[in-house]
Parts: C-alpha cells; structure tokens; sequence
C-alpha cells in the first residue's frame, strides 16, 4: 500500500477519536438531563458521491403569553404609570388646599416632574430593554405634560395662549417621534391626539393661530399614520379635529367666506390622503380597510354638509349647488384615474360612488320630475358597471363590489319610487296619467336601467340579474298598460272611457299568452310561468272590474275577447307542447 491509499483511513480514524473526546467532554460538563442532542456528522467517505440533505426541522412555535406574563408584564406596568400620574396629581391637589406652593411653582413642579419621567422612560426603554413599564412612563408624562400646559393656560392664566400651542406642539413633536421610533400606537395616541387637542386644552379659541397649528399637527399626524399604517390614528384625527373645524368655520363664515371654504378643501385634501394615502402609496391591492371607509365617508358629508350650508346661509343657493357638483365631479375624477392606474381598485369604486351620491343630492336640488329620475338611473348604471369591474378581481364575489351593488340597488330603487310617486301613480291604471311623456321618459329610465343590470350580472349573480329583469320587464309592461288606458281610456277632458278597460284586458291576455309561447319554444321554465301569472291576472280583471264596471257593450267584448284569446292559446300550447317533444299518442290525435 503506498502512501497515498492509507491517508484517507488515517483521516476517518482521526475524526472517530475526536468525536468520542468530544462525547466525554461533553457528559462530564452537563448533566445528563441538559446535555445537547448532537448528533455526530457521518464521517466522511472517498467512496462518497453524493449527499443527502438531512430533513429539515420545523421552527420551534413562538411561545405563547400566559396570564402570568400578561399580568406581570403588562398589567402591572400600566397601572403603575396610571397610579403616578393620579398620584401627581393628587399631590397638586394636597398642596394647593394646604398653600404649600404657589401657582407658578406648581406648574413649574409639573413640567419638571412629567419631563424628569419622560427622560427615565427613554432612558429605560433604550438602555434596559423596551419594557411596558417604559412606554407607561412615557404615556404618562406626555399626558402630565398636556395636562400642565392645560392647567398653566386655562386655570392659572399663566401661559398664554400662544406660547401653550408652541408647547404642545413641542410635545406633540416629542411624541410622535417616539411613537414611530418605538412603533408603539398608544403613545402616538396620546401624543399625536394630544397634540391635536391642543387649541382646546389652551384655551386658544377660534383664531387663525388655532386653525394654523391644528392644520400644522393634522398634516403630522397624516405623515406618520403613513408611514406607519396606524388606520385608528386618521379615524381618532377626524374625531378630534373635524369638530374644532367646524366651530371655526361656522364663526368666521360670515366675515370671510373664501377663506372658510379654502380652508374647507385644505382638510378635505387633508383627510382624503389620511384615508387612502398609504393605499396609493404602497399601491396595496387588498380590501380597503374600514377605518378608510369610515374616514372617507365622513369626508365627503363633512366637506358637502359645511360648504353647502355655508354657501346657503351666505345667500348663495345655486353656488351652493354648484358646490356639490364640483365636489362630486373631483371624486369621480379622481376615481376614474385610480383606476386607470396599478393600485387598489376600490379606491376608485369608492370615490366615483362618493362622487355619484354627491351628484344625487346635487339632482335632487336643482331638478325634479323625470329629469331627476334619469339622474338616478344612470348613476344605478354607473355604479353596476363599477361593481362588475370589481367583482373581475375578487373570488368569491367580494365586499367591494357587493357595496357597489347595494348603492347601485339604493339609486334605482329612488328611481322607481319617484317614478311611482309622481310621474306614474298606481292610480294610472284606471284614471291615465297628468304627462304622458314624463312617465314615459321616468319610468323608461328605470326599466332601460333594470334591463341592463339584468345583461351586465348575468355572469356574476345570476338570481340577481333574474331580479333585474324582472323589475325590467315589469317597469315595461306597467307603462304599456298605461300608454293605452291613457290613450284611448281617458278623453282630452279627463273623463273616462270603456274602451281602453277592454283594450287593457287584451293586452294583459296577448302578453301572457306570448310569454308562455316563446317560454315552450324556447324551453324557459320562468317565462312560461310569468305569461301563467298575466294570464291569471287578465282573468281576475275580466271577472271582478270589467264585469263590475264596464256598460253592457263593453263588458260582452271583454268576455268574447278574453275567452277566444284563450281557446287560441290553449290550442297554441298543445300544438307547440307536442313540437317540443311530447309524443303522447293521447296528445298527438
């Protein structure tokens, strides 16, 4: 054997001795119980081609938080923060009914206490592990903080006004930035809300200094609940900040109405971005979340409400109209842009519906009759469009396009109610109409929009398209038959006449019989049900009402034509029930 053929055993009987050292190192430093579980490596072979990639283990599972830890942990950290600050402030109240210290001194004690605890907050949280104990401390002396400066402002008249808001913000400020270093959402609620809250707590009023720095900390808070993704922190914002809007806009409106409604569509924009930035933004393709919903909507009736309001009590009627035109012309716009574009698509749905209920109210302002109805009904067309486009990207049917198609239902169901209200009554039937174009143009509207909700979800919700065409054919059929009773029903004077009744019964009766003819034809089980129901309803009519009023000449046409309508019919059914494939020899003789 030469030199080279014995190294490779050499190697392997090295490598057994070292394992079998390391095995006896090992027993006689742990004990048995914690001894690792090695394994030693295969040892390593030249007649080896190939390895075999050991099987991988699964990850150990996190480990669960018991009640001792939730308790321990965070419980008794957070009462113990709670229990500083109510003892702080007991503190304040003991020596202020003693006259231990004067006013100024206590509102100096204040801030150096609450920032003597935001300091040993920080420094516990980055030196000594990011405890709870930590972020209760900084909770609570950011809420002494605005506490003080609300006490400095409004209960001593200490602090001006003016120098409270620069101190709010400045803890604002302190707050946020630790919020999003930390990540933590409970002090970015205290110190971003807080913050917000500001021109309240120091007594700053309705001034253009307040609306300045709400404006300043709102666009702060938007900034960081993008960056973040805090959906809670833009619904809190609205909460806090839309009210204080309110109060300044509704006392200065008179004064300078551009500069309230400038400041109007400054928060709007404001707003609008809080609930759909971090969407456009990350160009995020899941459902929306609610707290955006939420947002938005309150946007839209905040911005609509207060402008039109205002415009109204200004004397502006029509500019306040125009108000919400322009309102619902920039959502649909901007709608129809996100979804042109590679982001959430209910973004776009979102904003062209907002867009559309504003234009529906606009509607309702400046037109009435038929005209009113079209609006409706295309704005139900619109909306079932949108959803269909929705329902393309969800499987199964998704939230999105259901909401679309509730406010699409929504809109044609004041269509028709309208329609039904005052261009076309039930009473028509017997009595004819005031305008006959009028009902023909509301009540088309709804049908021609029923009808292409029916074609548009054939493919999506098949019950639901039935549903439209039902309505659809309903719609068309009711303004058929008032066309003819208030055609040859009613003279030019009002009074009524015999013939359309009997004219009426025909139709009904033609009608039901072509239903079911075209239903056996075409082997349509709901269409020769339908004609069935018109049938039964001509029948009813002929027997109660022609037969109860109609003179003797018109009741005998009635009778004669419905029942040879009849016999042509039952004659049709046979014949056309063998056709389709009943060969019966009973039927066939």
């Amino acid at each position: 054997m030469t030199e080279g053929e014995g190294r490779p055993e050499s190697t392997e009987r090295k490598l057994a001795e070292l394992t079998q050292r390391l095995e006896r190192v090992e027993r006689r430093v742990f004990p048995p119980h914690l001894t690792p579980d090695i394994q030693p490596a295969p040892a390593a072979s030249h007649f080896a081609t190939s390895t075999r990639p050991e099987p991988s283990q699964p990850a150990p599972a996190p480990p669960q938080r018991d009640l001792e830890e939730l308790l321990g942990g965070r419980v008794l950290a957070w009462v113990g923060g709670i229990a500083i600050l109510l003892g702080i402030v007991f503190l304040f109240g003991i020596a202020i009914d003693r006259g231990w210290i004067d006013e100024p001194m206590r509102t100096i004690f204040g801030f150096l206490g609450s920032t003597f605890l935001l300091l040993a907050g920080v420094w516990l949280y980055e030196q000594k592990g990011r405890t709870e104990a930590a972020l209760a401390a900084v909770a609570s002396a950011l809420s002494g903080l605005y506490a003080t400066l609300l006490v400095g402002t409004q209960v001593y008249d200490l602090i001006p006004p003016a120098a409270g808001l620069a101190g709010a913000g400045l803890v604002g400020i302190v707050g946020a930035a630790i919020a999003v270093r930390w990540k933590s959402p409970i002090v970015a609620a205290i110190g971003i809300l807080g913050a917000l809250l500001a021109p309240v707590l120091v007594g700053a009023g309705t001034s253009g200094l307040s609306l300045g720095f709400m404006a300043i900390a709102l666009t702060a808070a938007v900034g960081v609940l993008l960056w973040q993704r805090w959906g809670w922190l833009s619904l809190g914002a609205f909460l806090v900040s839309a009210p204080q809007l309110l109060i300044w806009i509704g006392e200065n409106y008179q004064e300078r109405l551009l500069p309230a409604l400038g400041v109007l569509i400054g928060f709007w924009a404001l707003y609008t971005v809080a609930a759909l930035g971090y969407e456009l933004r990350a160009r995020a393709q899941g459902e929306l979340p609610v707290d955006s919903w939420f947002l938005l909507l309150g946007n839209v009736v905040l911005t609509a409400g207060a402008g039109y309001l205002v415009l109204s009590e200004s004397g502006h009627p029509s500019a306040a109209v125009a108000w919400l035109l322009g309102l619902a012309t920039v959502h649909i716009l901007l709608g129809a842009l996100a979804l042109r574009q590679a982001i959430n698509r209910e973004i776009g749905s979102l904003l062209v519906a907002g867009g559309l209920g504003l234009s529906a109210l606009a509607f309702a302002d400046i037109l009435d009759g038929p005209v009113l109805v079209v609006g409706w009904a295309l704005q139900a067309v619109v909306l079932t469009y949108l959803a269909t486009q929705a329902s393309r990207e969800e499987t199964p049917y998704g939230s999105n396009a259901e909401r679309l198609l509730l406010a699409a239902g929504a809109y044609l169901g004041l269509a028709f109610g309208h329609a039904l209200v005052f261009e076309i009554q039930p009473s028509a039937i017997l009595t004819g109409v005031e305008n006959l174009g009028d009902a023909l143009i509301g009540l088309g509207a709804c049908a021609a929009a029923a009808l292409y909700g029916r074609y548009a979800l054939r493919d999506f919700d098949p019950s639901l398209s039935q549903g439209c065409e039902i309505a659809g054919a309903s719609a068309l059929f009711y303004l058929a038959s008032v066309t003819i009773v208030d055609t040859f029903g009613v003279t030019a004077s009002g009074e009524s006449r015999q013939a359309g009744q009997v004219l009426l019964s025909a139709f009904w009766t033609l009608s039901g019989l072509a239903a079911v003819v075209y239903g056996l034809l075409r082997d349509v089980k709901r269409l020769r049900l339908a004609g069935l129901a018109l049938l039964a309803l001509a029948i009813a009519k002929v027997y109660t009402y022609d037969l109860a009023e109609l003179e003797e000449i018109s009741r005998v046409l009635s009778f004669v034509g419905l029942g040879l309508l009849l016999l042509v019919g039952a004659f049709a059914y046979q014949r056309i029930r063998v056709g389709v494939g009943d060969d019966s020899p009973e039927v066939t003789r």
